[in-house]
C-alpha cells in the first residue's frame, strides 16, 4: 500500500539510477512529483521527461543521467524561514553548495537557493546530491 507517492518516485529514481539504467518510469504520478522533477531537470540531475496520462494516475517516464549520489524526501515537511536554510543543509546535505534542497514555496516549488535570492521561505519537500 502506497502511503507518499512523492517518496516512492524518489525511492525509483535513486534504485534505477543505482542499478545504471538509464531510465525510469514512474506511477503514479501528481503535480508535486512533476514539479519536483522539474527542479532535478533544471539543476541536471536527470534528462528529459515525459508525463502520460494514458493510465489511471498517469505515468512519467524520466531519462537519468548517472549524477543522483543520493536523494530523498524530507518527512515531517518542516517550515523554514528564508534565513534558516543554512542548518538544514547542514543536516541533509554532505557539504556547502553541494547539492539541493527542494523547497514548497507560495510561489511554486523551487531550489532552497532560488528561494533565498528571491527572499522566500517554505516547506522542505526534498533532497538531492
Amino acid at each position: 500500500m502506497r502511503h507518499d507517492p512523492l517518496n516512492d518516485a524518489i525511492i525509483s529514481l535513486k534504485n534505477s539510477e543505482r542499478e545504471g539504467k538509464s531510465e525510469c518510469v514512474i506511477y503514479p504520478s501528481s503535480k508535486l512529483i512533476v514539479e519536483v522533477l522539474k527542479v532535478f531537470q533544471d539543476e541536471n540531475y536527470i534528462g528529459e521527461f515525459e508525463v502520460s496520462e494514458e493510465n489511471r494516475g498517469g505515468t512519467v517516464r524520466v531519462k537519468l543521467n548517472q549524477a543522483i549520489n543520493d536523494c530523498g524526501v524530507i518527512k515531517p515537511r518542516y517550515a523554514v524561514k528564508n534565513s534558516g536554510f543554512t542548518d538544514w543543509e547542514k543536516r541533509y546535505l554532505p557539504s556547502r553548495d553541494f547539492g539541493i534542497l527542494v523547497v514548497s514555496t507560495p510561489k511554486g516549488v523551487m531550489t532552497h537557493k532560488k528561494a533565498v535570492s528571491d527572499g522566500l521561505g517554505g516547506r522542505l519537500v526534498a533532497y538531492i546530491y
